[in-house]
């Protein structure tokens, strides 16, 4: 069970809910009136993180097919 709660399958699921929530956070954001920049650029800065590492663990789990 313990292997479980630490597997990249996991990972990515826990990642997808982070992206999702930030992309939620920045969303309303930016509805309200411009917050600071600052934290707005922190919030996408993270986002974007989220998205590479994502993409890394999606690649190693399901890796590309030889030409």
């Amino acid at each position: 069970m313990d292997d479980n709660l630490h597997s990249p399958q996991r990972r990515l699921i826990e990642l997808r809910m982070e992206h999702a929530d930030l992309d939620s956070l920045i969303d309303l954001a930016g509805e309200d009136a411009p917050r600071d920049e600052l934290v707005m650029r922190r919030l996408k800065k993270r986002r974007l993180a989220l998205r590479d590492q994502i993409s890394k663990l999606e690649a190693q789990l399901d890796p590309p097919e030889p030409a």
